[in-house]
């Protein structure tokens, strides 16, 4: 007996990866099993939530044009179609960015009592930052993190570049601490271009890092769990002719994605390893993504991916389909162990 009836997917998002947000949101309402879930599809954005459109249960999908999307009562998370109420009772979380990676969106649910795919609103609102996510597992003995700068908008004076590199060296990386799909970052090779690294991070957030660079091999992993354990999908290896896995190489195929890694038995599983003990710690819930970098026998920790991409050609779906699972039993498991 399937814990919930009427599934609400909900994405685009008030950052600059809305678009992106609606690309996965619309992989995985294609994907959720329709046999088990009437699907419905919320369009997000700005404080305007609209119904898009929806699949009842061993139904096709309706798309609902513009100029006739119903709205979502906030009330209490429902929608009126045909003049038909129907009250949603999970939600399946695709908003990359705010609010549905940074706790906003939890925050909501929960107040209502909805239960929903993704980490709890404090856990997404720590690990949405990425200063604050770092400093909770700087003190671990199975992952290292970069050495870093916070800084605040209103924090800059005439010392900061000579402050920053003199402690991070060249070149490092500037980044806002709240933003993904690498919007807003640089990798800074020369010291007259900090400053500029600086305004353009800023321009996506209110608060940055400056991060030490570490060389070496990209990583991935996906975590979830299954109803009974926490477990690890296959490692991804990002390879890139750019500086670094940048926007362009996320999703304009500028980069290679090998999965399962190339990567010894021993190695992978000591990665996995520490994924699984990451999202304990941290006490995430339903699917994340962690990434890393791999510098000579160093595992460094990047950042937490708590609303993960779920397109076709996403990183996580490529982890499923490595591990020989089938994408709609697998989110049919999210779905009733979140």
């Amino acid at each position: 007996m399937d814990k919930y009836s009427t599934i609400a997917v909900i994405y685009g998002s008030d950052s600059s990866e809305w678009e992106i947000s609606c690309r996965s949101g619309e992989f995985t309402s294609s994907r959720i099993d329709g046999t088990r879930y009437g699907v419905y599809e919320i369009f997000a954005r700005f404080g305007h939530w609209s119904l898009v459109a929806y699949r009842k249960k061993n139904s096709v999908r309706t798309i609902l044009p513009e100029g006739s999307r119903p709205e979502i009562d906030k009330t209490d998370f429902s929608v009126t179609v045909d003049g038909e109420k129907i009250k949603f009772d999970f939600a399946y979380i695709m908003q990359h960015g705010t609010p549905g990676e940074n706790g906003l969106m939890q925050g909501y649910l929960e107040m209502l009592g909805v239960p929903f795919s993704s980490c709890s609103a404090f856990v997404s609102t720590i690990t949405f930052d990425k200063f604050t996510c770092k400093n909770y597992l700087r003190d671990v003995d199975f992952v290292k993190c970069a050495d870093d700068v916070f800084i605040r908008q209103g924090e800059l004076t005439p010392d900061l570049r000579d402050k920053v590199i003199g402690r991070l060296g060249l070149p490092l990386f500037v980044k806002p601490t709240d933003g993904g799909s690498s919007f807003g970052v640089v990798k800074v090779k020369k010291a007259e271009d900090f400053d500029d690294a600086v305004k353009f991070a800023f321009s996506e957030g209110k608060m940055i890092i400056a991060e030490r660079y570490i060389p070496g091999r990209e990583l991935t992993d996906a975590v979830y769990f299954n109803g009974k354990e926490v477990v690890a999908l296959p490692v991804i290896e990002i390879v890139t002719d750019h500086e670094f896995f940048d926007y362009d190489a996320k999703y304009n195929g500028c980069s290679e994605e090998i999965c399962p890694a190339r990567i010894p038995d021993s190695l992978t599983a000591s990665i996995q390893e520490a994924s699984v003990k990451i999202y304990r710690r941290l006490g995430c819930s339903g699917l994340v993504r962690v990434d890393y970098i791999l510098s000579g026998e160093d595992l460094y920790f990047l950042e937490i991916n708590t609303i993960p991409g779920m397109t076709s050609a996403s990183l996580v779906p490529k982890m499923v389909r490595a591990a020989g699972l089938d994408i709609t039993d697998f989110l049919t498991e999210i779905i009733e162990n979140s």
